[in-house]
């Protein structure tokens, strides 16, 4: 019976987990994506100030089995005397029995302007998705096999997307604008003819800037506006501070959930440029939404190493350099 029931629990937190985010984005969530820009448009390759490598781990909704769980390791690049960006971007996502595992390959045009570059980007991301059939949290009164609506070994399929966007960087404000996802792919297992399950558009726009509040501190406002058809709107703010070179704060907000309007997070940061080169921040979801009565929130954690930072040069998350 004890054994029954902890299958059973942990089926509902599948569900739960499955069904709050089908319901909103397809693409993973990151509270840190002011660090993360290359994730949502193109055009950001090669803006960044150095060839720079990004490590993230976000674990969604602790406490939940089979809530999402993200890990990211990306790579952005100028080069040509920044006439050119690369970037290039993996992604490995879980939820409930479903993995899905992305390459993001970006290039970049940048065009000189006045005061800032204007990136003109495109991508193209193979996707590979699978789902565990086998995993030993399912639990299905009737024996395997004899309900022809659920199958009984793993699947995987392939799909193949591409995206575009336009990111402007100047050395106080920035905006961009993505399509990072283009193509609607069928990504239903069972080929029958009809389609139940497609990826949508994701349109992303963001923009911030950057204020020097004293000599020593820098404060950056950034917005990141999100849209899916047939989906909510979602928007994230964040308020991020660099002190003495050194020392990052921020706190942010998450638009939407089943509060009625008062949000699904607000998120508390903190971070360290330990040295010239490394950059290590952490962050926690404090939920708002009716999952918090089971979870106990959200941690996330970026490291990122810049290769050869010039110094005295801000970046557009307010990190100095």
């Amino acid at each position: 019976m004890k054994n029954w029931f902890t299958k059973k629990y942990n089926l509902l937190g599948l569900l739960l987990a499955v069904s709050c985010t089908v319901s909103a984005q397809q693409e993973p969530q990151y509270t840190q994506f002011v660090f993360n820009k290359l994730a949502f448009n193109p055009g950001f390759a090669g803006s960044h100030v150095s060839p720079t490598i990004t490590a993230i781990y976000r674990n969604q909704w602790i406490g939940i089995e089979g809530a999402p769980n993200t890990q990211v390791l990306s790579y952005n690049q100028p080069f040509l005397g920044e006439r050119l960006g690369f970037g290039a971007t993996l992604t490995r996502n879980s939820i409930g029995i479903t993995r899905s595992v992305t390459a993001d390959i970006a290039y970049c045009y940048r065009i000189k302007m006045r005061r800032g570059h204007l990136g003109v980007g495109i991508q193209f991301s193979p996707r590979n998705i699978t789902q565990s059939w086998d995993d030993d949290r399912l639990y299905t009164p009737t024996p395997a096999g004899t309900d022809i609506a659920i199958p009984i070994e793993n699947t995987s399929k392939w799909v193949i997307n591409f995206g575009a966007g336009m990111y402007y960087k100047s050395d106080k404000w920035f905006a961009g604008f993505a399509i990072p996802r283009m193509v609607k792919n069928n990504i239903d297992f069972v080929e029958n003819g009809s389609v139940l399950s497609r990826e949508e558009w994701h349109l992303n726009g963001i923009g911030g800037v950057n204020i020097k509040a004293a000599d020593n501190l820098v404060i950056t406002p950034q917005l990141l506006l999100k849209y899916v058809p047939h989906a909510p709107f979602d928007a994230e703010l964040n308020v991020g501070a660099m002190l003495m070179d050194k020392f990052y704060g921020g706190v942010g907000y998450r638009v939407g959930g089943d509060t009625g309007g008062a949000g699904e997070s607000v998120d508390i940061l903190a971070g360290i440029k330990a040295t010239t080169n490394l950059f290590f921040c952490l962050s926690y979801d404090i939920g708002l939404t009716r999952l918090r009565k089971f979870s106990n929130g959200t941690i996330e954690a970026t490291i990122r190493w810049d290769f050869n930072p010039p110094e005295g040069t801000t970046t557009d998350d307010g990190v100095n350099f």
